[in-house]
């Protein structure tokens, strides 16, 4: 199912959310035509991805439903890398899961830059000989310090070792790379949530940016 649309339009000193541009501003009732350039709908980006179709990637998704739909945060969340096939190599209590559906909305950070040719030639191939180790197998895994995350580090670890780089701990990577990622999906979601109940959510802008 598509992603429903969020809109942001500035006027009268605040931000308005909605789905769908209005014709009269709903902070002060002016209409909003003609208001000029800043009071056009910006649509907001997305900060969900199709994981399949992210290749090279580090994906995070819930443990279970969705970000966008009814979902646990109480769990770790599920994280894998996804290779350039689109298949996504997950690590559970069952071992080493690779899906060919089932990661259609997730956070995605690219894991290589595209100048680095000879290792998009070969990631296929990494992954799967990494993920077919023994660290793997089902019996060694351990929701709280041995799961997708490290799986998903070591992985990335691995091909840092091999191009001659610094290691990440888990700490670097999660604030470097996975916590701008999560806050900005957290404020995408609160948005989503704002207007599934309502029509229009309005921030007031600070004061310095209500001018105009």
């Amino acid at each position: 199912m598509a992603e429903a649309v969020i809109l942001r339009v500035r006027h009268c000193g605040v931000h308005i959310y909605c789905r769908r541009a209005p014709q009269l501003c709903p902070a002060c009732g002016l209409p909003l035509r003609g208001a000029g350039l800043a009071a056009a709908p910006i649509r907001l980006p997305s900060p969900f991805r199709h994981g399949h179709r992210q290749p090279y990637a580090f994906l995070l998704r819930p443990t279970t439903g969705t970000f966008l739909g009814t979902h646990h945060l109480k769990r770790p969340p599920d994280i894998c890398c996804s290779p350039f096939s689109g298949m996504v190599y997950n690590y559970n209590q069952e071992g080493i899961q690779r899906a060919e559906t089932g990661w259609e909305q997730c956070i995605s950070i690219p894991l290589v830059q595209p100048d680095l040719f000879g290792l998009l030639q070969q990631w296929d191939k990494l992954l799967e000989d990494f993920s077919v180790g023994e660290a793997w197998l089902p019996h060694r895994y351990e929701e709280s310090d041995h799961n997708c995350y490290t799986y998903a580090l070591a992985f990335i670890n691995s091909v840092l070792t091999a191009q001659g780089k610094q290691q990440l701990s888990k700490s670097e990577f999660t604030e470097k790379f996975v916590i701008p990622q999560t806050k900005r999906a957290s404020k995408y979601i609160t948005l989503h949530q704002e207007l599934t109940a309502k029509d229009f959510y309005i921030v007031p802008l600070p004061a310095p940016q209500k001018e105009c």
